[in-house]
């Protein structure tokens, strides 16, 4: 056991899954290496390999293997206090882990590293949802096996007012060189969450805008986080769900209205090209920012 396989067990345990790509990205190393490592590892009870995965290659040939944290590896952060884990069977989790969850927990994982990895080019440092919770002692406990970023809000919607439970799939901050650092809430679109509903109890897109713009008014966040400013970033499956996520945010709150700048959208396709940190992101008013500058 090296230090760097306890960091690849680290990274995996903090983002739930990661494929070998992810991992050698993060350590560094070319995936032959990384690949070794992972057998090892895996064989030796500290990573898992989620058996649903194998639905993949059907369909998309010789995908690069999903890992997942395994008992042993729990075991081996707690009692090194590099992660305050929860004592639960995660080999059990990770086999009831379904198809769809490991896909989106993927996808998630492919913008988080991205901008991670766009951070130290920068060389600016990356702050994960972990180092952000102990950067506020008290506020709530660092423990993977709950969610670090589960709020509640009240949102108002044609008269009436209901209690919406809100978990940004994604919550980080740059700190820069110089200058405050930026924060940002993510929010990882796979395109299946419809944009409006008539019934406001459902999950809808027009709901999470008006839930996040509760909170930024209730300043939730900037007692829970310690934020005052932030942005709230929206990955869409594609350029039509930017349209239709703006268009939502127009019908809520038009350009120059209180808030309506919070919210930032960009296509998938459209990060895959580019650094996540440099891209061009769409606000409200139809101009292109980016999140750096």
């Amino acid at each position: 056991m090296t230090e760097g396989d306890i960091a690849i067990i680290r990274n995996i345990a903090r983002h739930r899954f990661l494929r070998s790509t992810h991992i050698a990205a993060l350590a560094g190393r070319s995936l032959d290496r990384t690949n070794d490592r992972l057998c090892h590892l895996y064989h030796a009870g500290y990573v898992d390999r989620p058996r649903a995965q194998l639905d993949f290659y059907p369909t998309k040939g010789s995908a690069p293997m999903v890992y997942a944290l395994a008992d042993r590896g729990a075991r081996l952060l707690r009692e090194r206090g590099i992660i305050n884990l929860s004592r639960i069977d995660w080999g059990r989790k990770n086999l009831q882990a379904g198809r769809p969850f490991i896909e989106h927990q993927l996808e998630i994982a492919d913008f988080e590293v991205a901008v991670q990895l766009s951070a130290e080019r920068s060389g600016c440092h990356y702050v994960s949802a972990e180092e952000i919770a102990s950067r506020v002692p008290g506020t709530f406990a660092a423990d993977l096996g709950g969610n670090l970023l589960a709020l509640r809000v009240t949102v108002s919607h044609q008269g009436g007012r209901q209690e919406i439970g809100l978990i940004p799939d994604i919550a980080f901050a740059i700190d820069l060189r110089k200058g405050a650092p930026r924060n940002f809430l993510t929010e990882i679109d796979r395109g299946t969450m419809p944009i409006t509903r008539v019934d406001f109890s459902q999950t809808s897109i027009e709901r999470k805008l008006r839930s996040y713009l509760s909170a930024y008014v209730s300043r939730i966040f900037e007692r829970k986080f310690g934020w005052k400013h932030f942005r709230v970033l929206f990955v869409a499956s594609d350029d039509n769900r930017v349209r239709s996520m703006i268009e939502a945010l127009r019908s809520i709150q038009p350009p120059g209205a209180a808030g309506s700048s919070l919210f930032l959208f960009a296509s998938r396709e459209a990060l895959h090209s580019a650094d996540p940190l440099t891209a061009a992101w769409r606000g409200v008013d139809g101009s292109l920012r980016r999140l750096l500058l």
